[in-house]
């Protein structure tokens, strides 16, 4: 798929490196060295390549190493994508939530990387004391970073905005000729992300209850943006089993809370959202994280899922 696959790595991050002058040789002075002239730019999993495409727009060819459909957590990646990922002009990932990513990223020598975790302040979230962290099943809090941070921030529009901007700078610095494009898109983007915070501010301001129940616990700097209680089944993996005690105590939260529904998602099974529902006898109904857009999804891009999301959540929440 890389149009420049023939080309050496390393004549490339040379010719990245002589700047503009040396970049003329190039199709169109463009920092990209592809046929087309534009910036290859490889992103880790779907939050990653919106940025990247909004931002980016017709300066840049935009891949994603986590295709349509796959849960990011539990991402393997082929020997292809390691060499697509070594052959591009930028790389856009979040560092703590993918580990083979981490690790390919790491090995694969790119001049220009863009981390989008050192973009805005990660915290640690749990739920009820149910801390991601803490949770103590094998092999799941290796997807956060040392101290148990969350890595979910996309779904934070003002989080992701700070995102957004990182994204826009590293974008401009990679590919100087399209600075101004990059730096006019960037605050386009940035203007539809307060658009949506204020549409989530205004549409969970008055709320019968505070409390939501989810799959797994993405969704803790949304909650903390907007005055909200996540109770995760699981943690970070939507895939781990909760213990019978968890279970129980989402019982008595659902009941203590007036809790009307259960959450799921798109990308993971449902069957411990819908075993919970109907032993609490619960409504379910979905609330996506957004690790990835398909044919299920209930919108086609990040803001037709995000705003899919707050009706859903002010269906179940009682929103006045």
């Amino acid at each position: 798929m890389n149009v420049r696959r023939l080309i050496p790595a390393a004549a490339l991050a040379g010719a990245v490196a002589l700047g503009a002058t040396a970049l003329t040789a190039c199709s169109a002075g463009s920092a990209g060295g592809g046929k087309d002239g534009k910036l290859d730019v490889m992103s880790s999993f779907y939050p990653m390549q919106f940025l990247a495409e909004q931002i980016g727009k017709d300066h840049v060819k935009v891949a994603t190493l986590t295709k349509p459909g796959v849960e990011p957590h539990d991402l393997e990646i082929t020997p292809k994508q390691t060499g697509q990922l070594g052959e591009s002009d930028i790389v856009l990932y979040l560092k703590g939530l993918q580990p083979a990513v981490d690790k390919a990223v790491a090995q694969s020598g790119v001049k220009h990387v863009v981390d989008a975790a050192e973009l805005t302040k990660l915290e640690v979230h749990g739920s009820s004391g149910h801390d991601h962290a803490a949770e103590g099943e094998e092999g799941h809090d290796h997807a956060h970073g040392e101290a148990g941070e969350d890595p979910h921030v996309w779904l934070d529009p003002v989080k992701y905005a700070e995102v957004a901007k990182g994204v826009g700078a590293a974008l401009e610095k990679a590919d100087p000729d399209h600075a101004a494009d990059y730096r006019k898109n960037t605050d386009e983007l940035l203007g539809k992300l307060t658009a949506l915070d204020t549409e989530f501010k205004d549409g969970l301001k008055n709320t019968a209850s505070k409390t939501f129940i989810t799959t797994h616990s993405a969704f803790g700097y949304l909650a903390e943006r907007y005055g909200l209680d996540q109770e995760g089944i699981s943690g970070v993996d939507p895939e781990s089993e909760p213990s019978p005690a968890r279970m129980k105590e989402l019982q008595a939260v659902a009941k203590k809370d007036n809790v009307s529904t259960v959450f799921f998602e798109t990308l993971a099974s449902d069957k411990t959202a819908k075993t919970l529902a109907t032993d609490t006898s619960l409504k379910t109904d979905v609330l996506d994280p957004l690790e990835g857009i398909t044919d299920k999804s209930q919108g086609a891009d990040y803001f037709e899922v995000m705003r899919s999301n707050l009706k859903n959540l002010q269906k179940a929440l009682g929103s006045k």
